[in-house]
């Protein structure tokens, strides 16, 4: 191979997360402008000149994580009330702290969590918060890929007032970021308990005309699921298949309390799932049966939830949580194995968002949304199976480079476009505000 390109990354394992799951031991990937333009053996790439150079050292290429669902702006809430039922959580210490909140601070929240997330190895994240608008345009500075959706919710929401408005908001923003390269806009009315059938009919319409994605919390606990069925006679996911609400474009966020029926439905309607096993066990919601959709051929991604349920945003740990806590509740250490968890992170992530065409997978012409691991470490030596140590031996930190459509965000554990210090000094100055409150 000859010629020139924008990007070459060499010298590693290459984890292509395709549909064959192919490995390239010695490899290298070749970047031109913003997507994939060859994979191979390196040793194919040595007569190649490139505008910039990504030695792995031996280490693992692979695609950049997917983090299927975020409130990335809660990083500022990281901390400030644990240890809750969820409700409790919610409704007597979250709402009262976003009541605070205006676009500049949750766009300072964001750039803290898209920080986290480029350091942590994620380059693509779906967001549902309050001032998306400015949870967008963090994401465009940060140079992440994103899918983001103004909460929606029957209350008067501190952004856009009534419902009515919420919804010009949501059409606004999917108009104005149509054709950007990295942001995209879903519909995300927050929940059935916190959400009238017309919000959720509406919701869901408007998303269909605008071919976006519907993303929505949903089954996360059993009070939930028992309200809703006080409530309306069915389940919550009963419930949107009553109102004709399901269907492949919806992202459910949690479904941890699921009948069969419900798993049915879920399937026969290919909705898609986002798991949050370390929320759902913080909030002590339950144990998602992962297991189960997965084996049903649901589309299962991964999320870490917000920070103040979390309290991070670091999908390999978010990974080891999955693997490990369906093996224990199971009592069977074949269920959820390394290489489905790892392919839940990134390419079932991609596909849980409709962005499976262009990212989750490192394969020509699609997007070059990419990340090296540095092995040269203690406690990844020896290294007998790539997507094992992936799941269960690599952290956040030892992530060494994060490339987001061919563009380098962090190389050397370096970030090249954030100032991290003064991220970090205006988080701090928002939290000082909070606790004055």
């Amino acid at each position: 191979m000859t010629g020139s390109v924008d990007l070459l990354i060499t010298n590693g394992i290459v984890m292509t997360m395709g549909a064959d799951n192919r490995i390239v031991d010695n490899g290298a990937v070749a970047v031109c402008g913003d997507a994939i333009t060859a994979v191979g053996p390196a040793g194919e790439f040595a007569a190649l000149t490139a505008r910039e150079t990504i030695d792995a050292g031996g280490g693992i290429i692979m695609p950049g994580l997917v983090n299927t669902h975020t409130h990335a702006a809660m990083t500022l809430f990281r901390g400030l009330a644990d240890d809750l039922p969820l409700m409790t959580w919610l409704n007597d210490h979250i709402f009262p702290a976003e009541a605070l909140l205006d676009p500049q601070k949750v766009q300072a929240g964001t750039l803290l969590g898209c920080t986290e997330m480029i350091l942590s190895g994620t380059t693509c994240f779906c967001d549902m918060y309050l001032f998306e608008g400015a949870v967008a345009e963090a994401a465009r500075t940060a140079g992440l890929r994103a899918v983001v959706g103004e909460v929606l919710y029957d209350f008067p929401s501190p952004n856009y007032g009534p419902i009515e408005n919420g919804f010009a908001y949501t059409c606004e923003l999917i108009d104005r970021w149509r054709d950007d390269p990295l942001v995209s806009i879903a519909v995300e009315p927050h929940s059935p308990y916190l959400c009238a059938p017309d919000l959720l009919t509406t919701a869901a319409g408007i998303a269909r005309d605008n071919r976006v994605p519907l993303v929505i919390h949903l089954s996360e606990t059993r009070s939930e699921v028992a309200d809703i069925r006080k409530k309306y006679g069915l389940t919550p996911v009963q419930h949107l298949a009553d109102l004709g609400v399901l269907g492949e474009n919806l992202l459910a966020c949690h479904c941890v309390i699921l009948d069969e029926k419900d798993i049915d439905l879920l399937q026969r309607h290919e909705v898609k799932v986002a798991h949050n096993p370390e929320s759902n066990m913080k909030l002590a919601s339950g144990i998602a049966p992962v297991a189960e959709l997965v084996a049903r051929g649901v589309c299962v991604g991964l999320g870490t939830d917000g920070c103040s349920s979390n309290n991070n945003l670091d999908l390999f740990a978010e990974m080891d949580m999955a693997a490990k806590l369906h093996k224990a509740s199971r009592l069977d250490p074949t269920v959820l194995d390394a290489t489905t968890v790892l392919r839940m992170a990134t390419i079932e992530g991609a596909r849980a968002l409709g962005l499976d065409g262009i990212t989750g997978s490192i394969e020509t012409d699609k997007k070059a949304d990419i990340i090296v691991i540095d092995t040269r470490k203690p406690h990844l030596t020896p290294m007998y199976h790539p997507a094992s140590h992936l799941v269960y031996a690599v952290g956040a930190s030892d992530v060494s480079a994060t490339v987001v459509g061919g563009r380098v965000l962090m190389k050397n554990r370096r970030l090249r476009n954030l100032d991290i210090e003064k991220i970090m000094a205006d988080a701090r100055q928002i939290a000082d505000e909070i606790r004055g409150h």
